[in-house]
């Protein structure tokens, strides 16, 4: 009976002595403090994903109002500052010809045969003003500004809403009068700051148009134009040479699209500035 107490005690005690082992094991702290960051960086991640959706959303919805429609055909006329002009569209120069433009920058009138690219383009070099004005004919909006007074992230801010954009291009525009200017045919909006929100008005209010721009259809590539070495800016005032705002000629070499006799339909549906155009770009008329 001994023997047997003596072997019960001993396998109680061994028994006490594991579980004090067991009790005294360490708890895997760095375990869960990595699962408690990765929970955390999970959240913050989802966080900032929603919170840029709802951003988007919301930025949506409040320029739907600047949706054009055959209710608001020109909901720029709602935008503060904008100046109009009516002028007459397919009124051509050649390549060596200079217009007497009424405005600075243009938005209208005489222009090269040969368009500049309108695709989303971000020009790094001033470009021939000419060239630049036929785009708004196509529907385009040309976001002009003052290589002096706009750099940095005000600039980083602009080319952010023209790259990959189609109807939509940007160039420097030295001795502008104001930082930025934005155009569309027959509209202009000269503002002061890249953060004001009537750059998204105007570009959602203008930008291909079926109200207000001549060449419904008509399409932004040009496989005539050189986008990376394209024709320069001249800051020089125009000569006694220039044509006038009532010059130019209607040359029939540049009817190769849908939209180039100028006719607008106003009852075809709106077009979507973001979908690629199927027409094929047009070579330059003849001098």
């Amino acid at each position: 009976m001994t023997s047997g107490k003596k072997t019960k005690a001993a396998r109680s005690s061994v028994a006490a002595a594991r579980s004090s082992v067991v009790a005294k094991k360490p708890k895997p702290w760095g375990t869960i403090i990595a699962v408690i960051a990765v929970l955390a960086l999970a959240g913050t991640v989802f966080g900032y994903a929603y919170s840029q959706i709802a951003d988007k959303n919301a930025k949506e919805a409040a320029l739907a109002k600047w949706n054009p429609s055959e209710e608001n055909k020109d909901p720029s006329d709602q935008i503060q500052g904008v100046v109009k002009k009516e002028y007459a569209e397919g009124r051509h120069v050649t390549a060596e010809q200079r217009v007497a433009y009424d405005q600075s920058p243009p938005f209208g009138g005489p222009h090269d045969g040969v368009w500049a690219a309108c695709t989303g383009v971000v020009y790094e070099t001033a470009v021939r003003t000419e060239n630049m004005v036929h785009g708004l004919e196509h529907g385009a909006v040309w976001i002009a500004y003052n290589p002096d007074q706009v750099t940095g992230d005000a600039l980083a801010k602009l080319r952010g809403r023209v790259e990959g954009q189609q109807f939509t291009m940007m160039s420097p525009y030295p001795g502008l009068d104001k930082p930025i200017s934005l155009q569309a045919w027959g509209h202009q909006l000269k503002l002061e700051s890249a953060d004001d929100e009537r750059i998204d008005q105007f570009v959602q209010a203008l930008r291909r148009n079926q109200y207000t721009y001549p060449e419904i259809g008509a399409t932004c590539d040009s496989s005539t134009f050189d986008v990376t070495n394209p024709p320069p800016f001249v800051a020089e005032a125009p000569g006694a040479d220039a044509v006038p705002m009532d010059g130019g000629t209607t040359d029939a070499a540049e009817t190769g699209q849908t939209g180039e006799t100028g006719a607008v339909d106003p009852s075809a549906p709106a077009a979507d500035p973001n979908a690629p155009a199927t027409d094929a770009p047009s070579t330059a008329p003849s001098s």
